[in-house]
């Protein structure tokens, strides 16, 4: 274990960073872990562990598994933005359907009514023609 004391500066106090040499298993891993990151910006990439501090590549270990977590999520709101527009733009054509829906209805009605009101000028007019027709003959017979 080597310890090591240092100032920073005159007006601060002591950093005290303690390391190990003996247990580089953490430091094999980190080959592994050397991707980039290309949604994040250049400012949070992950930066290269000092190799010989345990708790430097355990830093960038975690930060390279944010990373990914942070890539997973992104991914995952991007799904939900496109499933979410998807959705919108289904309600908006059934809003379109619905208005036509009720257009053709409210055209139904009326249309229903206006055959309703010719069918009884029809028959009016059936009856009335009958009325004529029998007066006529009634005017022919008396001839």
């Amino acid at each position: 274990m080597i310890t090591s004391t240092r100032r920073v500066s005159p007006d601060k106090s002591e950093v005290r960073i303690a390391f190990s040499l003996e247990d580089t298993s953490d430091v094999k891993d980190v080959e592994d872990l050397s991707h980039t990151f290309p949604d994040l910006e250049q400012r949070l990439q992950p930066v290269l562990p000092c190799m010989s501090l345990k708790e430097s590549v355990q830093v960038y270990k975690e930060h390279c598994r944010m990373a990914r977590e942070f890539h997973q999520v992104k991914h995952e709101i991007a799904v939900l933005e496109d499933r979410k527009r998807k959705l919108l733009a289904e309600r908006m054509e059934d809003e379109k359907v619905a208005m036509e829906i009720a257009r053709l209805e409210e055209e139904f009605r009326r249309l229903t009514e206006e055959n309703r009101a010719l069918a009884k000028v029809h028959r009016e007019c059936t009856q009335q023609l009958e009325r004529l027709c029998r007066t006529g003959r009634t005017r022919q017979d008396s001839l």
